[in-house]
């Protein structure tokens, strides 16, 4: 179950302390989901400025960072969560970041600020009105891998439409 079906999830507060703990602090995305609104907008424009660390790496070197980040995403959520006793609180959004750096995926290295905002809309609308298959993964896949991997497929899904529109929209637009 996601967060929109547990009603509350995410607007609980919080253990005093609970971000102190790296592994949740991650999983918070550096605190960027503790937002009382809209958490996954907050963690999904958190993961920009970390993308830009490693957004100049050649290709095989960008998707290698993002399959570890993706692996470690499956711990982290799911042990998150074990610690909040909620299967997919809100607040956790690992699975944002990934997701994003997902949608990024065809902006490096060439870099421009239109395209992060296309491929920031596309993987949040993919993500909060999750078409099929996303919705299938969102409600049959347990524990961390649940977590994060309909957000890697929203991810996928917005890096294909942002393909597809690089080909139809004249050079230099994305």
């Amino acid at each position: 179950m996601t967060a929109s079906e547990h009603p509350g999830a995410g607007k609980q507060p919080l253990p005093a302390g609970f971000l102190k703990n790296p592994v949740h602090l991650l999983a918070f995305g550096f605190g960027s989901g503790a937002a009382r609104v809209a958490p996954g907008t907050w963690g999904s424009l958190a993961a920009i400025p970390v993308w830009l660390l490693f957004f100049w790496l050649p290709p095989w070197a960008y998707w290698v960072v993002v399959a570890f980040a993706f692996v470690v995403g499956i711990w982290l959520c799911g042990r998150t969560a074990d610690d909040l006793g909620v299967h997919d609180h809100g607040g956790i959004v690992w699975d944002e970041f990934v997701g994003m750096w997902i949608a990024l995926g065809l902006l490096q290295p060439a870099f421009g600020l239109t395209g992060v905002i296309f491929a920031f809309v596309l993987f949040r609308l993919f993500d909060v009105v999750k078409p099929w298959p996303i919705s299938w993964f969102d409600r049959h896949m347990p524990g961390g891998l649940g977590i994060m991997f309909d957000d890697v497929v929203a991810g996928f899904m917005a890096l294909g439409v942002y393909y597809l529109a690089t080909l139809w929209l004249p050079a230099g637009w994305l």
